[in-house]
């Protein structure tokens, strides 16, 4: 299984360089193994040039626009306009929501507050909830919420726990030999944190940093609801209304270049300090600080972050349910959305497992200079937003493959796009556990490499396909822009009929939908707990 900052960080830094090899294997029989996977990597090559698509695509466009077209519609009045709402918008909500999740992280991890496994829980539990949820809640308390301010309040309370966990998950393993020797030489509490222990923490802020900045890029029905215009929001509604391809493709070819500057920004904060050390260092965690009249405060701060994220929602659906009653479940709607919702989640989470296995294989066993080149192309799509993904899709098909258009084997082809990281990182930390020598043993006794794959290195990797394929089908579960571009006529999941419903202004029959996806939602946030848990024992 992977720990919580392996997937945080892994997720956050599609780019990363991860310089491996199969541990404790001579050069001759690395050498085989290599030459046993080349099947193996002709399939992940493929799968690295399906990646791509999106970008290649964002860049023929450009190219065969011209460079005046481009011109006229990048630098443009409405352009300018998007972009000073997205940076605003990133301005506003990062600062503000990695001073909180840094606070609510050192509360619950190293002081005596009470019910710190409670207060845990509740704030890894607000990812359960749909961001365009969250709004659809807030809108439905304070209809007069909109614009900038809204936008920040509703995306911090959305996005904040994927701050908190890989913070929380630092911290528990951080070695407090260090912490003991500044304390040794005079430094208080304050100036251990700031000098010692929040140093320590840069990768995973910076790497959860990253992670909120392309969901504030990716965003569409949270801004749509508030009525905060960005990049995404303009590309969708052009499609919907014109299918104006040349200007929803350079808006995408922008919101691109955004997603390229929030990874180089990332990638020059965290630096190339080292933030290991030689030795495994002390296997005990540092006593925790007595909070003493800072308790209350502290409390009410846990308290009031889970009302806004936890109890908005909850009293929004619960009262919309009640008012709809049982009539609200009784139609049809709801049973076909939600059973095409989980035959999708299911057929999409299978297709990106098993696209990955290839280069999860290779990643571990076999890596060079051409599996991470390959690597980085399974991880940048992860860092592009949905609407750009299905745009490049949907002008594919309709130009080149017009039987496609709007066909489930498409749709299932964007999920597996959007969603490749998140099957790559459980897969490969699952068998790197496994043992080569297994494998080898197995192709000394006749078995093809395919075979010693599939029948001793995924069996013992079948805990971290699980959490792989779960994690692709929650996602799934709850994707919205790309299945309103490219899902066949006439068919409903939660997320589409949901938008349908509140689109229309009907919040009572757009609740039970809420209501499921967030119910579908929940085995994720206990999943990351758990490991949350198990990265302290580490």
């Amino acid at each position: 299984m992977f720990s919580v900052e392996t997937l945080m960080t892994s997720i956050a830094q599609p780019l990363a360089d991860d310089r491996r090899s199969a541990p404790g294997l001579p050069a001759p029989k690395l050498r085989r193994l290599r030459a046993a996977g080349l099947p193996l990597q002709a399939v992940a090559m493929a799968v690295s040039l399906l990646a791509l698509v999106p970008l290649g695509f964002v860049i023929v466009v450009a190219v065969q626009s011209g460079w005046d077209t481009v011109v006229s519609l990048v630098f443009r009045g409405r352009v300018g306009e998007l972009l000073v709402n997205t940076l605003l918008l990133e301005l506003c909500t990062l600062p503000p929501t990695i001073v909180l999740a840094v606070a609510l992280a050192w509360l619950t991890e190293r002081t005596d507050l009470p019910g710190g496994r409670l207060w845990t829980w509740l704030a890894v539990t607000p990812l359960a909830v749909p961001a365009f949820v969250h709004s659809y809640a807030w809108i439905s308390v304070a209809p007069g919420m909109h614009g900038l301010g809204a936008a920040t309040l509703v995306s911090m309370l959305a996005y904040f726990p994927f701050l908190f966990l890989p913070v929380a998950g630092q911290l528990r393993r951080l070695d407090p030999a260090l912490e003991d020797a500044a304390a040794a030489l005079g430094q208080g509490p304050f100036q251990v944190f700031f000098r010692v222990v929040l140093p320590q923490l840069r990768l995973a802020i910076w790497g959860g940093a990253l992670l909120v900045g392309i969901h504030l890029l990716a965003e569409y029905g949270l801004y749509v609801m508030i009525r905060f215009d960005t990049f995404t929001t303009a590309i969708v509604d052009q499609f919907q209304s014109a299918f104006n391809g040349p200007a929803a493709n350079m808006m995408a070819g922008v919101l691109v270049l955004s997603c390229l500057v929030l990874i180089a920004l990332e990638r020059a904060a965290r630096g190339s300090e080292r933030y290991a050390r030689v030795g495994s260092g002390a296997p005990r965690r540092r006593p925790r600080q007595r909070l003493g009249r800072a308790t209350l405060p502290a409390l009410a701060l846990h308290g009031s972050i889970a009302a806004l994220s936890l109890g908005v929602p909850a009293y929004t659906l619960g009262r919309w349910l009640w008012l709809g009653g049982a009539e609200a479940w009784l139609t049809g709607e709801v049973a076909a959305a939600l059973g095409t919702t989980l035959a999708l989640a299911f057929a999409g989470a299978l297709v990106t497992t098993l696209l990955v296995v290839p280069m999860a294989w290779l990643s571990v066993r076999a890596p060079s200079r051409l599996q991470r080149a390959l690597e980085a192309c399974h991880y940048y799509v992860g860092s592009l937003p949905g609407v750009v993904v299905a745009l490049a899709l949907v002008t594919i098909t309709v130009r080149i493959a017009l039987p496609l258009y709007q066909t489930t084997a498409t749709l299932l082809a964007a999920y597996a796009l959007m969603f490749l990281p998140r099957a790559l990182v459980g897969l490969r930390a699952s068998i790197a556990q496994a043992p080569v020598e297994l494998e080898q043993a197995a192709m000394a006794l006749g078995r093809s490499p395919f075979a010693a794959l599939w029948q001793v290195t995924l069996r013992l990797a079948a805990p971290g396909a699980a959490a792989a394929f779960a994690l692709v089908a929650l996602g799934i579960t709850t994707e919205l822009t790309a299945t309103l571009m490219l899902s066949p006529n006439g068919t409903t999941t939660l997320a589409t009929q949901f938008w349908a419903r509140t689109s229309e202004i009907d919040y009572v029959a757009a609740a039970p939908y809420a209501f499921l996806m967030v119910l579908s939602s929940l085995p994720l946030t206990l999943l990351l707990q758990a490991q949350l848990k198990r990265s302290g024992r580490r």
